[in-house]
């Protein structure tokens, strides 16, 4: 058995990582987890500077791959930025207590570390290279540091997780993607949400939404001439059954454009094709004569090539409506511009698709009329030339090579979209990058037509049996593999559920931000002592360590889709304060609004009684697991 599983995991390999089998035939033993995360170009072009996760550094190389130096690093680095006169470069170092190194260009040494929030990411310098822009993704903030001092004098609150950033070239607006939409799925409507900050004021100016289904949100670029925006997202189908996957029926790749003088969304185009899919896009950016916009899709391991002011045209010649009496022309699927986003024949004869060699691309550089990717699963660097539009025939290694440890196998697998059929979506698609939540309910045909459930984290996944909101699958195991079949629509070999597994089984909780230096606040405190009270009741059901009994209930919570008295699977409270929204059907939006929400006649916990200061520390408390 062990025999046969090795065997289909290399079959694997070699098919899908097509030159990279050299690479990872060499050195045995060795590990190849570089993780490339980050890339930008330098002042000269010639020098390009790439955050190694995995690694916990920085290298420098020149246009040729060649290594020149590597920068060490106090943590996982997770954004990179270059100052305007290419002198200073910032890299995040994400944690729960980040930290942001300033270093040196000339001499590639380390001047200063600067503390940052929880898990910090996309930096970003003002003009003047005074101010550095950073996002923390998990106290849903924008820090602005003032680098002669250090300090950050603004906090500006945004939505929910920003993960990127893009400044204006006048200085005065920041645009911040938030990666997951901070609302109750239960709505019909439910999207993330794009943030303008005025820089001058430090406040949020505007608020522009995503469409409908809009959601896992990873990249954000704005023109060089300053006009318009370009986000990188997914765009879900979560309103209808999941009875296919086919022509984007569940999952489809977004880009949204955004006019900046009025500060409204133009429009979102998709990025597939009509038979097949362009999923999880992430890097995005624009070439320096704004004619071309330039997408990575993590998911399909390739690189989108869009010509603007044809797109821009093309959108622009729609009307918001039909004038009275005019029918539609069949000849064409978008008639309007409501249209756009279902029609995944927009961008036909205005894009290029270009496959890489390497696995998932999540970050680019621009420089000299090329086009640099990174791939973070294959540690590699590519070169795509804009004149050619082909890639270079061999990736840069950024590893020593060496065999790829099962659970980063087991991640790449889960991030991995041509896996599926007409690679539509892969794991993530759902669960994100990181194996968590989208903030959406999907109607899956595993407890019935018509009952949807809200995408559960699935950290200690493997550890809490029964799987799914219902429990209708015995345990994780049995689910990853119902998800291959039933959500990617694909049959694989045993070794790459076995794969999906260990990866899973290695995820482990982060520290809460709302932790006070890694212990409990004084109200969280108060929180576990009411936590802990038989008369409440809530650790009967959500029994430490693993915060759940392994036993279903009903708890009062069926709506109208469930009928009467259906139990549920009692949740880990692990990460609850990133998991939601709450409840089986994402119907409350806040743990505060699941603990105190409608009266269930306290079969979710004998709360009616607490008072709001009561409720406020378990919130607190909660909160803080």
């Amino acid at each position: 058995m062990r025999g046969a599983r090795a065997a289909a995991s290399w079959w694997w390999l070699t098919f899908v990582a097509g030159v990279l089998v050299v690479s990872l035939r060499a050195a045995p033993g060795a590990a190849l987890e570089m993780a490339p995360s980050a890339i930008v170009a330098g002042a000269d072009g010639q020098r390009f500077y790439v955050a190694l996760s995995a690694g916990k550094a920085v290298v420098v190389v020149d246009e040729r791959g060649t290594p020149l130096a590597r920068i060490a690093l106090p943590g996982t680095p997770s954004g990179l930025a270059l100052s305007a006169d290419g002198t200073q470069l910032a890299v995040t170092c994400a944690a729960p207590a980040s930290v942001v190194c300033l270093v040196e260009v000339a001499t590639a040494k380390i001047t200063a570390r600067l503390p940052a929030g929880h898990t910090a990411n996309s930096p970003v310098f003002s003009g003047d290279g005074a101010t550095l822009y950073v996002c923390n993704r998990f106290n849903h903030e924008v820090m602005a540091l003032d680098l002669k001092t250090g300090r950050a004098p603004g906090r500006i609150p945004v939505e929910r997780e920003p993960v990127a950033a893009a400044l204006t070239p006048d200085g005065k607006w920041l645009l911040v993607a938030n990666h997951l939409p901070a609302m109750a799925a239960d709505t019909g409507n439910t999207a993330a949400v794009i943030s303008v900050i005025d820089t001058a004021t430090r406040r949020v100016a505007k608020t522009l939404s995503l469409p409908n289904g809009g959601n896992l949100v990873l990249g954000v670029a704005i023109s060089p001439d300053g006009r318009h925006a370009a986000v990188t997202h997914n765009l879900a189908r979560y309103y209808v059954p999941t009875t296919q996957v086919e022509r984007g029926w569940m999952n489809t790749a977004g880009l949204t454009l955004i006019d900046l003088a009025a500060q409204e969304v133009i429009n979102t185009v998709l990025l597939d094709s009509p038979e097949s899919g362009a999923a999880n896009p992430w890097a995005v950016a624009w070439t320096a004569d704004g004619r071309s916009l330039v997408v990575t899709h993590a998911g399909t391991h390739e690189v989108s090539l869009i010509d603007f002011p044809a797109l821009a045209a093309k959108l622009g010649k729609l009307p918001v409506a039909l004038p009275a009496g005019q029918t539609p022309s069949y000849a064409q699927t978008s008639n309007v511009r409501g249209d756009v986003p279902t029609d995944l024949a927009f961008l036909s004869g205005l894009r290029q698709r270009v496959k890489l060699h390497g696995n998932g691309p999540r970050a680019l550089a621009m420089a000299g009329g090329k086009v640099w990717v990174a791939g973070y699963f294959s540690d590699t660097l590519e070169v795509l030339d804009l004149a050619t539009r082909t890639v270079s025939p061999a990736p840069i290694a950024l590893g020593s090579g060496g065999t790829m440890s099962e659970v980063r196998r087991g991640e790449m697998i889960f991030n991995d979209a041509t896996l599926c059929f007409q690679q539509w979506q892969s794991c993530a698609s759902c669960h994100s990058y990181d194996a968590r939540v989208d903030g959406l309910n999907w109607d899956l045909l595993n407890d019935g037509l018509g009952s949807p459930k809200n995408a559960k984290s699935l950290v200690w996944s493997h550890r809490t049996p029964p799987a799914m909101s219902t429990g209708v699958r015995t345990n994780a195991a049995v689910a990853v593999r119902a998800g291959f079949r039933h959500a990617l629509f694909a049959v694989v070999p045993e070794a790459f559920p076995a794969a999906v597994d260990a990866y899973l089984m290695s995820l482990t909780p982060q520290p809460s931000p709302f932790l006070e230096q890694g212990e409990l606040s004084a109200a969280a405190g108060r929180g576990q002592r009411l936590f802990r009270d038989p008369r409440i009741g809530c650790a009967i059901c959500h029994v430490p360590p693993l915060f759940t009994d392994l036993q279903s209930h009903d708890v009062g919570t069926s709506n109208g889709h469930d009928g009467p008295g259906v139990k549920f699977d009692t949740p880990t409270l692990a990460e609850a304060w990133r998991t939601g929204p709450y409840l089986h059907d994402g119907s409350a939006r806040t743990v505060r609004e699941a603990i105190s929400g409608p009266d269930r006649f306290d079969q979710h916990g004998k709360t009616a009684e607490l008072s709001d200061r009561q409720v406020d520390d378990l919130v607190a408390y909660v909160l803080s697991l």
